[in-house]
């Protein structure tokens, strides 16, 4: 009888991790709101651009702190009954959208990673941030101070938190983890000092909880 040799060829699955952040003040109550960003020592494809909305709700910008990917499109429709001038003079995106109301305006695309700073020309008191990201993972904590990455692959990551009121440098928020597959890696960071007041004064309606 004729023997067959059969190979099969089988390719392993690729495992996933988690990495799950947990932010605390520095009276040890939850920090919501932050910034969190992972970035991988390997190279990883980068989150995919999307669209998003920062409207213009009571003199204020709603929401007053997005996270976005690098190549991403945001557009700033004015929900107010008054104009506004919208501008950022922040390096990583220089723009103005002159004086307006409704939806006039194509949305703005955002190109290279950073912060970028959001004002008014004609209403001083609003404020608000985009933090644009080419980390292959990013969001912001929640109501508890928390925020999880699944099916992250084995390797190692730089993790860190950003917000506009910190008063920390950033290498104390800044964390360097393995994760191992199936693994969960926890990340707790506490802050050592308070965060600085708010500089404005806005309806509790039209900003986010930080």
């Amino acid at each position: 009888m004729l023997g067959w040799l059969v190979l099969l060829s089988v390719t392993a699955p690729v495992f996933g991790g988690a990495i799950s952040v947990q932010a605390s003040l520095a009276d040890h109550k939850p920090f919501a709101g932050a910034v969190v960003t992972v970035q991988g020592a390997a190279a990883h494809a980068p989150s995919a651009p999307m669209s998003a909305i920062v409207d213009q709700i009571n003199l204020a910008f709603v929401p007053d702190l997005i996270v976005i990917p690098v190549g991403s499109t945001v557009e700033f429709p004015n929900s107010d009954s008054v104009s506004h001038q919208i501008y950022s003079f922040s390096p990583t995106k220089r723009f103005q959208l002159p004086l307006y109301h409704g939806k006039p305006y194509p949305p703005v695309h955002f190109d290279q990673a950073g912060i970028v700073t959001l004002g008014c020309n004609i209403h001083d008191k609003m404020l608000g941030y985009i933090y644009v990201t080419d980390a292959a993972y990013f969001g912001r904590t929640d109501a508890s101070g928390a925020w999880v990455a699944n099916n992250v692959p084995r390797g190692a990551y730089h993790v860190s938190i950003w917000h506009p009121l910190l008063r920390e440098s950033a290498a104390s928020l800044e964390r360097d983890v393995t994760v191992g597959a199936e693994d969960s890696t926890k990340v707790e960071m506490q802050l050592t000092q308070p965060l600085r007041p708010a500089p404005l004064q806005t309806n509790a309606r039209s900003r986010n909880q930080y």
